[in-house]
């Protein structure tokens, strides 16, 4: 009797393979983005919380621009090449999706940063704050 992790059999391993490396090209994760911030970025790091929790502390290096003020007028300050990673609180919070979506739409090249504040914090990467 299979049990419910194997009822469903996996996917073959082209598929599998296929999947699991398209996933590179949407994520990236903390440990990456640590480090690539301390090599100096090619990348623009977008918090998408609210500026309040923003100034309670967030990545190093991070801009505040809440998900909701992604819009068309606000990024044409970078170039149009600019790679996006973007981050809200945690895998909890669907913020950061709905930054990726929105940047996309406007033909944003983006990538989201799983784990958002939790996974920065479980990492043990520091916080900065406004305060």
């Amino acid at each position: 009797m299979p049990t419910a992790v194997t009822a469903i059999a996996p996917a073959e391993s082209a598929a599998a393979r296929a999947h699991f490396a398209a996933s590179f090209t949407f994520e990236t994760d903390c440990w990456d983005v640590h480090a690539s911030l301390a090599e100096g970025p090619d990348f623009v790091l977008l918090d998408v919380r609210s500026p309040a929790l923003f100034a309670k502390g967030h990545v190093p290096g991070a801009i505040s621009l809440p998900h909701g003020k992604i819009v068309a007028s606000k990024m044409a300050a970078w170039e149009a090449d600019t790679v996006f990673v973007v981050y809200c609180a945690g895998p909890h919070c669907n913020g950061a999706a709905r930054a990726a979506l929105r940047l996309a739409d406007l033909g944003r090249p983006v990538k989201l940063m799983a784990g958002g504040i939790t996974g920065w914090l479980d990492e043990g990467f520091a916080l900065v704050s406004e305060d």
